[in-house]
């Protein structure tokens, strides 16, 4: 059961979206002037402004929702999902050999049959779920630095 949650977290990993992105927001061309309130100095004001412009963190990983809307999508059939299933579960047990001291090329081996497993994902969910498919994308590289840590491959298996 712990190699099928690695084996969907891989696929949902695999699974990028190819569907173009939505145009980016424009870019003010000038910064807009800070006004401080009166008895803020200006060094205040400027601080302030750039403790609200940093980036939110980013959203954790939820590893059992992301498997859970790969098994129920109506997205794909069900041999589609068993092939995937199979071809996760061949880049676990290869991930697992790495970790192990059997993988003998290193962990730069195995990021292109994850890059393509995710890549098959995708192709299959895109048209079907889009959602599923941004997700997938989303947490592709999330789901790498899980597999290639040990630490957090074992407690996932």
């Amino acid at each position: 059961m712990r190699c099928a949650a690695i084996g969907l977290l891989a696929l949902a990993a695999g699974c990028a979206t190819v569907v173009d992105a939505p145009p980016a927001p424009a870019q003010p061309t000038a910064a807009p002037a800070v006004i401080a309130p009166a008895g803020v100095k200006p060094a205040q004001a400027a601080r302030a402004k750039s403790e609200a412009a940093k980036p939110a963190p980013a959203p954790t990983l939820d590893v059992a929702a992301l498997k859970e809307r790969l098994r129920s999508t109506s997205a794909c059939g069900v041999f589609t999902k068993l092939a995937l299933k199979n071809q996760m579960d061949d880049l676990l047990q290869q991930v697992r050999a790495y970790h192990q001291g059997g993988g003998a090329n290193g962990v730069n081996a195995l990021r292109q049959p994850y890059d393509m497993l995710v890549l098959k994902v995708l192709a299959v969910v895109q048209d079907g779920d889009p959602s599923l498919a941004r997700m997938i994308s989303g947490s592709r590289e999330a789901i790498w630095g899980i597999l290639v840590d040990p630490v957090k491959f074992n407690a996932l298996a």
